[in-house]
């Protein structure tokens, strides 16, 4: 059988920047042995070769009817595969799924009866509400950042906007990469339509949602913009608890400073 990336260049470079983010996860230490997932929508640029591929596994049940996803095509970082393998054989740590027309089932396309990330229900409730609402996001990354997780397990940064505005204030960057902030979901069971549903909702006013003591999900026009936030929130956290570990509290930017800053830029309030 033909292969997926021989059939089109343009998702054969989606499918590449994949692979370049799982192994920037790994070199940084976010992605721990099978660590972390990475879906990206390919629906718009599937082939018609493409929608002509068998099945190569029998239909699973989401779980869920997905309304906005129905006949859809996503790549997926596989069930149980590193992050380190996915950066070197995409094809063979991942798969390309079809969802079927009632929106309730998924079958695998290509190229290995690869299984799908185990937070598939979440990253298709999340993609299913991107597409829904019309957004032109189409990419969703998981992965466990060190020092953003361990910021999860101060219950003073779990309340709203807490951590947003802390991070926000330790370098202009922050602020102007990641101008919605971070979401904070209550710890709870990974792969679980209960996070799911909790991500979702976050989603409405963020792009970066952290799984309290888990680890970081977030959403973007495409993979690298997704990495590019949560890379860019490590920086911030990073320069948090250095300041820390050196015996002050870093002082931060001001309000007034911040919001000089969105409004030089136009950023969100």
């Amino acid at each position: 059988m033909k292969s997926i990336l021989a059939c089109s260049p343009v998702i054969a470079k989606q499918i590449g920047d994949v692979a370049e983010v799982a192994g920037y996860l790994w070199q940084k230490g976010w992605a721990e042995r099978n660590g972390g997932n990475i879906t990206i929508n390919i629906t718009e640029l599937v082939t018609a070769e493409m929608r002509e591929m068998p099945a190569i596994s029998e239909p699973v049940q989401i779980g869920r009817v997905m309304e906005h996803l129905k006949g859809g095509y996503f790549f997926c970082k596989g069930t149980n595969k590193r992050m380190r393998d996915l950066a070197r054989w995409p094809m063979e740590n991942g798969s390309v799924i079809r969802i079927s027309e009632d929106g309730r089932s998924y079958v695998i396309i290509a190229d290995q009866p690869v299984s799908p990330t185990s937070e598939l229900p979440s990253h298709l409730s999340m993609h299913n509400y991107l597409v829904g609402k019309g957004s032109n996001y189409r990419a969703v990354l998981h992965t466990h950042p060190i020092d953003l997780v361990a910021m999860t397990h101060n219950p003073a940064f779990l309340e709203k906007d807490v951590l947003t505005y802390l991070l926000w204030s330790m370098i202009p960057e922050t602020r102007a990469f990641c101008p919605r902030g971070v979401g904070i979901i209550p710890y709870a069971m990974p792969s679980s339509f209960k996070l799911a549903a909790a991500t979702v909702k976050e989603l409405e006013e963020y792009d970066v949602v952290m799984w309290e003591k888990h680890g970081v999900c977030a959403v973007g026009e495409n993979i690298m913009e997704a990495f590019d936030m949560v890379d860019t929130l490590s920086k911030s956290a990073q320069i948090y608890l250095t300041a820390k570990a050196m015996g002050f509290e870093p002082e931060g930017t001001t309000m007034a400073d911040m919001d000089a800053l969105r409004d030089q830029f136009n950023l969100p309030k």
